[in-house]
């Protein structure tokens, strides 16, 4: 991974002039930059270093990783660095038409692509005793094609999630170049898979360190889901009882049914002690046949649920499921670019909204889930770019308003304070101009107090900004929120907007 070739490029002009033409690795053009601003999703830095006759540009990232991005939204990584990125470029002139290769295309194969497009490009200018010359001159060896293929194909694979470009203006990832990588779920089950056979093998310390980590003992029930082996029985009731410990949870249910599917009406008395753990569980679990039931009962009851709740095939779960779990293992970087590209498809595609059950409506929880889920990451630009959608996307008055009023509360929160007060004008627009009756009852509910908490919150946001004439303009239209809500609502955000004034003469 290091950066000798550049050295040599940018200390001798032949050698950087032969690089531009034929290889297309013109130094001169970083001072061009890309043709859009960009950034890592991952954050770091990035520095341009060179560019090429289509718009692409070349980037080094904070692991000396070169990035490489077109000028029609498609990025990857082609080496873990210069060095190696300018093998790739000048041994294989035609590196773009390759990406889709892999080593086990076959030798035979790769030559056969990389000898058709070199005699392409061979019409029109030599590359062969230039490729000789700058080799040499910058010490770079003289691997075949197929090898240098292979290099290709492999930090191609790197590039998620580590090193996913976004525009930095909307936020929207740019396209893989080359090869998929694993479905989200396979990195995501790894751990819990390995757990899974250590349990089996009947180690102790696994069966204590497991059976006492939530997130651990989570992803394993998991594991177990999608590998429903005769002999975990034994495992699964020590991961039900302990799994109990976390009170309701999908999981919990999951193994409940993972030992009720083999219908051994001795696990009754476990499963009906599960159940009784706590309010939520009696509730979750319900279902389960009472004392006495016999084995078929069991199984059925366990069937009916496992068909309507999980299944054998990881590919036909939630994405949300693997996400979560992506974020609960570390996975930050995953699960981020997965809820991007996600949101992404969302934006170019929204009729995959539309509710199931009445076409020409959209709903609109997937946004909602997508706007929490960035939240938690702590992604505040991507929790707006949803909410925008979100908000944009509202047919009622009601919703319109709450959606709006969690865009000012993000913008705020992000710093964005201009636009929360124009978000927070299109709240009280609505609530002037409803078009429907679903706000008949704002000021007397929760929404009536949040619309007037927002309202003071960024008005305290904008007086700490040093923006005192504009936190006065929006604690008058608080005022009059304010003045608008019920006694008993009313007095819940009394305490604010009494802090809010105080604040404000203090600035005044």
């Amino acid at each position: 991974m290091t950066d000798h070739a550049l050295r040599l490029l940018r200390q001798d002009r032949r050698l950087a002039e032969l690089a531009a033409f034929p290889f297309d690795f013109d130094l001169d053009r970083a001072d061009h930059g890309h043709v859009e601003e960009v950034r890592l999703a991952s954050g770091g830095p990035l520095e341009v270093i060179a560019g090429d006759d289509t718009g692409g540009t070349y980037f080094v990232c904070a692991d000396g990783s070169v990035l490489y991005a077109d000028s029609e939204g498609g990025a990857g990584i082609i080496g873990s660095g210069v060095d190696e990125a300018l093998e790739i470029v000048i041994g294989l002139p035609g590196w773009h038409d390759y990406t889709r290769l892999s080593p086990e295309d076959g030798e035979e194969k790769i030559l056969a692509c990389v000898a058709e497009t070199e005699e392409g490009i061979r019409e029109h200018y030599g590359i062969d005793e230039e490729r000789a010359e700058l080799r040499a001159a910058l010490g770079l060896p003289n691997r075949s094609p197929a090898e240098l293929v292979g290099r290709l194909h492999a930090a191609l694979l790197r590039t998620e999630p580590d090193f996913v470009l976004l525009n930095a203006e909307e936020g929207c990832a740019y396209d893989a170049i080359g090869p998929a990588g694993p479905p989200l779920w396979e990195p995501v089950l790894a751990a819990g898979r390995a757990d899974l056979v250590r349990l089996r093998q009947g180690d102790r310390t696994a069966w204590r360190d497991v059976a006492e980590d939530p997130v651990r003992r989570r992803v394993t029930l998991r594991a177990a889901q999608f590998d429903r082996a005769e002999g975990d029985l034994e495992v699964l009731r020590h991961l039900l009882r302990h799994e109990a410990r976390s009170s309701m949870s999908d999981e919990l249910r999951l193994a409940a049914v993972l030992v009720g599917l083999r219908g051994n009406a001795e696990d009754l008395p476990l499963l009906l002690e599960v159940r009784e753990t706590d309010f939520d569980t009696a509730c979750g679990l319900g279902g389960i046949p009472e004392p006495g039931a016999s084995s078929d009962e069991l199984r059925r009851w366990a069937r009916e649920l496992d068909e309507s709740l999980f299944g054998t095939d990881p590919a036909d779960e939630p994405l949300w499921l693997w996400t979560d779990l992506a974020r609960d293992q570390g996975m930050t970087n995953l699960a981020r670019v997965t809820l991007i590209r996600e949101l992404d498809d969302l934006f170019l595609d929204q009729s995959r909204l539309r509710h199931p059950g009445a076409p020409g409506t959209l709903t609109t929880g997937p946004m909602s889930g997508l706007v929490r889920d960035f939240e938690e990451l702590g992604d505040l630009p991507q929790a707006l770019r949803a909410q925008r959608l979100c908000a944009a996307l509202q047919e009622s008055a009601w919703d319109r308003v709450s959606a709006r009023k969690t865009l000012a509360r993000l913008e705020r929160e992000a710093g964005h304070l201009p636009q929360a007060a124009d978000s927070l004008a299109a709240v009280r627009d609505a609530l002037a101009t409803p078009g429907d009756d679903s706000l008949r009852s704002w000021r007397q509910v929760n929404l009536g107090c949040f619309i007037a908490e927002e309202h003071y919150r960024l008005a305290l946001a904008l007086a700490d900004a040093g923006l005192p004439d504009q936190a006065r303009v929006l604690l008058a239209a608080a005022d009059a929120v304010y003045g608008e809500l019920a006694e008993n609502a009313a007095q819940r955000v009394h305490e604010l907007a009494e802090q809010t004034a105080a604040r404000l003469r203090e600035v005044g």
